[in-house]
């Protein structure tokens, strides 16, 4: 069970994460290119970024129970970081939602442009200070199942989560 649990944790966290890197590396790039411009693309990422919210919360809610599970090793390190993931989160779903005041849908075109330009910047400072402590928190995770793998080999009656 703690291995089906921790690929489940794994395969959510890359869908979430790496949905993020391949939208941003390829796909923003690809679309602005193919629809004409960076707002006709942005019509796009308005609501993908709404999937990638979703998937990064079934991700932190995933983790939780790595957390309360596997406590041997770097265990402040780890929640700070899923807690750090949590807010910035939290604050891109806000500002995605002030982004969202500065676009009209039906003429299509942005109002107030500066306002959302300035959004947009700390929209994209937040996303990859995420993707920073997301890095921080998978290596520390895997430190952590790495420990708590050794621990059970030492002592084979030990169950891999603590009682």
């Amino acid at each position: 069970m703690c291995v089906l649990r921790r690929v489940l944790l794994l395969w959510l966290f890359m869908f979430w994460q790496g949905g993020f890197m391949f939208y941003g590396g390829v796909v923003i790039s690809v679309g602005a290119e193919v629809l004409g411009g960076d707002f006709e693309q942005g019509m796009i990422t308005r609501h993908v970024t709404d999937w990638l919210n979703v998937a990064g919360a079934a991700a932190l809610a995933a983790w939780i129970g790595d957390l309360l599970l596997e406590r041997r090793f770097c265990l402040k390190r780890r929640c700070a970081a899923w807690l750090f993931l949590l807010v910035t989160l939290a604050t891109l779903a806000w500002l995605h939602v002030m982004m969202e005041g500065h676009i009209d849908t039906e003429r299509p075109r942005l109002i107030g442009r500066a306002a959302f330009r300035d959004l947009h910047t700390w929209y994209l400072r937040i996303s990859t200070a995420q993707w920073l402590a997301s890095i921080a928190l998978t290596y520390w995770t895997l430190q952590n199942w790495r420990k708590a793998d050794r621990d059970a080999v030492q002592d084979p009656g030990q169950d891999l989560a603590p009682s």
